[in-house]
């Protein structure tokens, strides 16, 4: 499945929004810098989708704030 986020890292709350099934908004309490906001978000969906987080994948959006995101089965 292919997932599409939004993020909004340094927030001072943490919350996940379901746009659509295939559209996210996140906020992080993690800065974007040295890929803590990368590996937040990808606990963040892990604990969202209740699965474990190497099977979520980034696809694009390495350094922006719109990325893609594949789960994996």
């Amino acid at each position: 499945m292919i997932i599409r986020i939004k993020t909004h890292p340094d927030s001072k709350k943490e919350r996940i929004e379901e746009l659509s099934p295939e559209k996210f908004e996140v906020w992080i309490k993690e800065k974007a810098e040295n890929n803590f906001a990368n590996n937040r978000l990808i606990e963040i969906i892990g604990k969202y989708f209740k699965i474990r987080n190497n099977q979520i994948k980034i696809i694009s959006g390495h350094k922006k704030p719109n990325k893609i995101f594949e789960i994996l089965n």
